[in-house]
C-alpha cells in the first residue's frame, strides 16, 4: 500500500469537478488522494487517464450510501481532510427522478458526515485540530436572484429545482454537524461549472457536440436566463484555498465573475465551432439553434458575489470567459476519445427535465 501520511479522502473523485480536483492535487500537492467514486453514468475512469498507475492516487470504487465502506476507508487511510464532491448534479434529471438525488446528495452526505464525526472524535488533540471536512455545493441552492439580486453568504435559500433542494438539505446537514457536534466543515457554494471532461449532458459540451454532429441546439425557452460561468481549475484553485485556509463553519462562495445569457453561450460555442473546425457542411453553426420549451421551474438569472472568498483567502480567477471557453472548445476537438469513452450513455438528441416519465412522454 503507498504510503498514506496526510492522505486525503475525495469523493467523487471521477467526476466532472472531482477528476479537475484530483489532477490539479496530484500535480502540485503531495499528500496521497484517496479517491471514492461509485462509477455511476457520472464518473468515469477516461477522465483519470493522466492519474492512472499514479503513486498517489488510489482508486476505490464505491458508494457514499454504504456506512461501512466509509467507516473502513477513515480507518484505513485515516485521512487528514476529507473534500465531499459526490452527488447527483444533473437539473433535468432530478426533475424526471427525484428519489435518487436525495438518496446520493442527503442521505450519502448525513452518512459520509456521521462516518467523519465518528473518526475525528477518534483522533489525537492535534489531527483533530487540523482535521476539515470541505462540503463542496452549489448557488441553486439560493433559488432565483431575481433582475438585481446577488447571493452572498447570508443569503436566505430558496431552492426551486428537486436537485438544489437535495444540495440545500445537504449543505443544512454539514453546517448542524459543524454547530451541534463540532465537526470542522467548511462549506462553498459555486457558480455554473465549464472546462474539460464535463459530461454530455450540460450545456457547453451538449451544444458543442450537437453543433459538431450538425444537430439541433435546444435553448431553453428564450436563452436569456443568466448564469454565472467559472472555469473548473479555477473552481479547484478555490477548493484548495478553502481546504487549506478557510475558518471552519464558515461559507464561501465562488464565482467565475463572468454573467453571460445561455443563447449567448450557445451563439459563442457556434462562432468557436465554425472557427476551430471549419468546413462543416452545416455551417454556420448559429441556424442550428432551436428553442424548445422552457425546463419546469427554471430560475431565470444566478449572480455571486464571492468578496468574501478573495479577500479572506486571496484567490481570484485566471480565467476569463472568451479564451476559457476557446480552451474548452479545443479540448473537445482534441480528445475525441475521451467523448466517445462517455458519450454511451448519452443521447443527444433526447430531452430530459419534463417533469415526466419516459413512457408519458411516448403516450
Amino acid at each position: 500500500m503507498t504510503s498514506t501520511s496526510a492522505a486525503l479522502l475525495v469523493t467523487g473523485g471521477a467526476g466532472f469537478i472531482g477528476s479537475a480536483f484530483v489532477r490539479q492535487w496530484l500535480a502540485e500537492e503531495q499528500p496521497l488522494v484517496v479517491n471514492l467514486d461509485k462509477l455511476t453514468y457520472a464518473g468515469h475512469r477516461a477522465s483519470l487517464m493522466e492519474c492512472d498507475g499514479h503513486p498517489r492516487h488510489e482508486l476505490v470504487v464505491g458508494d457514499i450510501c454504504d456506512p461501512c465502506l466509509a467507516r473502513d476507508l477513515l480507518e484505513r487511510y485515516r485521512p487528514a481532510s476529507i473534500v465531499h464532491l459526490a452527488a447527483e448534479s444533473h437539473v433535468d434529471r432530478s426533475i424526471d427522478g427525484p428519489p435518487v438525488f436525495v438518496k446520493t446528495n442527503v442521505e450519502g452526505t448525513c452518512n459520509l458526515l456521521e462516518a467523519a464525526r465518528q473518526y475525528w472524535m477518534s483522533l489525537p488533540a492535534a489531527s483533530r485540530e487540523r482535521f476539515r471536512f470541505l462540503h463542496v455545493s452549489t448557488d441553486e441552492v439560493f433559488g432565483d436572484a431575481g433582475v438585481s439580486g446577488v447571493f452572498r453568504e447570508t443569503t436566505a435559500y430558496a431552492p426551486n429545482s428537486p436537485y438544489a433542494a437535495s444540495k440545500a438539505a445537504a449543505d443544512h446537514f454539514a453546517r448542524a454537524y459543524h454547530r451541534t457536534y463540532g465537526l470542522p466543515v467548511v462549506i462553498t457554494n459555486s457558480s455554473n461549472n465549464y472546462g474539460p471532461c464535463q459530461l454530455p449532458e450540460k450545456l457547453i459540451p451538449r451544444m458543442l457536440l450537437c453543433a459538431l454532429q450538425g444537430c439541433p441546439l435546444p435553448v431553453y425557452g428564450d436563452g436569456a436566463q443568466v448564469r454565472d460561468w467559472l472555469h473548473v481549475d479555477d473552481h479547484v484553485r478555490a477548493l484548495r484555498s478553502a481546504l487549506a485556509r478557510g475558518r471552519t463553519g464558515q461559507t464561501y462562495l465562488v464565482s467565475g465573475g463572468a454573467p453571460r445569457t445561455n443563447l449567448d453561450v450557445v451563439t459563442r460555442i457556434c462562432d468557436l465551432v465554425d472557427t476551430l473546425r471549419p468546413g462543416l457542411a452545416h455551417a454556420p453553426c448559429r441556424e442550428l439553434i432551436t428553442h424548445v420549451p422552457d425546463r419546469p421551474g427554471h430560475d431565470r438569472r444566478y449572480a455571486v458575489d464571492d468578496a468574501k472568498l478573495r479577500s479572506q483567502l486571496d484567490w481570484k480567477p485566471r480565467h476569463d470567459f472568451d479564451s476559457g471557453l476557446r480552451q474548452t472548445v479545443s479540448w473537445y476537438l482534441e480528445h475525441p476519445e475521451w467523448v466517445q469513452a462517455v458519450s454511451s450513455a448519452f443521447n443527444l438528441s433526447q430531452r430530459q427535465g419534463l417533469g415526466e416519465s419516459a413512457e408519458e412522454r411516448r403516450s
